[in-house]
């Protein structure tokens, strides 16, 4: 777990080839089809193996990357059903199973389950988006406390899918969703079942690898997101709505300069960074690596450390 731009897939890759492992990808970006560069899905490819047609990453097979057309939405509780029917599936051929990812929902649902709530309404999140275009965030963080302060008081303002999703089950449900929260999804993650590692990096590096990654791959990210719109993939699709898309459509259409995209995309991503760091950071179990100058980035020796933790 950590960070965008920490470094999870080369250290997963690393412990897969010393354990023998298969990895459960915990990206909700990475899912879809057309779209490496924007999303750093590993480069791999997919190859008929006797075991079945899998997407291998230097000869590992790398699940649930690369499946979903962009015009399809991904949730939770897909991830969830989909990663638990894998995990027994590699454990049966021998292989020990490894997620690797930075959507910390996906990874504290796997491990704490979901509680059953409406699924989504198409209709009032059309709805919703439409007040957050007209009034912010802040009116549609407004929509929440009226509906339930209580959830409003454990959800940040500016994260605006948890809000939107709180507003959507309450009015669903027709009771307000802090109700219906049992708890247990945020409950320590079961460290007997699994071994966590979270990479932490400071602040200042991190930043300076989203910026490195985002310069070195811009070109072919923007030849990339050409390519979805000439092949009619519309602006406001799921999978042009994931970080760094909607900026990287700004500067295709001429609003903003290549500087100015690698700033506001370093910046989003540097926020969400924040968010990811704080949600991992709670998991006081998990096998910390703390990386503190860009030196102590070595995937071969933090999978030994993880391997002897």
């Amino acid at each position: 777990m950590g960070a965008n731009a920490s470094g999870k897939t080369e250290i997963a890759l690393e412990l897969a080839r010393r354990l023998g492992g298969e990895i459960i990808s915990a990206d909700s970006k990475q899912t879809y089809k057309l779209m490496e560069a924007g999303t750093a899905k590993p480069r791999g490819a997919w190859t008929d193996t006797p075991d079945g047609r899998f997407y291998l990453v230097e000869g590992v097979p790398y699940h649930m990357v690369d499946e979903l057309d962009p015009r399809a939405t991904y949730d939770v509780g897909t991830f969830v059903k989909q990663a638990k029917a894998l995990m027994p599936q590699i454990w049966n051929r021998g292989k020990v199973p490894i997620m690797a990812g930075g959507t910390g929902m996906y990874v504290q649902a796997f491990w704490n389950g979901l509680d059953e709530l409406p699924p989504a309404d198409p209709s009032l999140r059309e709805k919703l988006a439409a007040i957050t275009a007209a009034g912010g965030k802040e009116a549609l963080y407004a929509e929440l406390v009226a509906l339930d302060p209580a959830a409003a008081m454990k959800i940040p303002p500016g994260n605006i899918q948890r809000v939107m999703r709180a507003i959507e089950i309450t009015r669903l449900a027709g009771r307000p969703v802090s109700q219906i929260w049992s708890g247990k999804f945020f409950d320590a993650l079961p460290a007997h079942e699994g071994k966590f590692i979270f990479l932490k990096w400071a602040k200042e590096l991190l930043t300076e690898r989203v910026k490195r990654r985002t310069a070195t791959r811009f070109d072919e990210w923007a030849q990339e997101t050409r390519a979805l719109l000439a092949a009619g993939y519309a602006e406001d699709c799921p999978g042009l709505k994931t970080l760094g898309y909607p900026q990287m459509l700004d500067y295709l259409a001429g609003r903003i300069n290549k500087a100015d995209t690698i700033r506001l995309i370093t910046a989003a991503s540097m926020a969400y960074a924040k968010r990811q760091n704080t949600w991992f950071g709670r998991y006081r179990n998990a096998v910390r690596v703390d990386l503190l100058k860009f030196e102590d980035y070595d995937p071969a020796a933090i999978a030994e450390r993880i391997i002897n933790s």
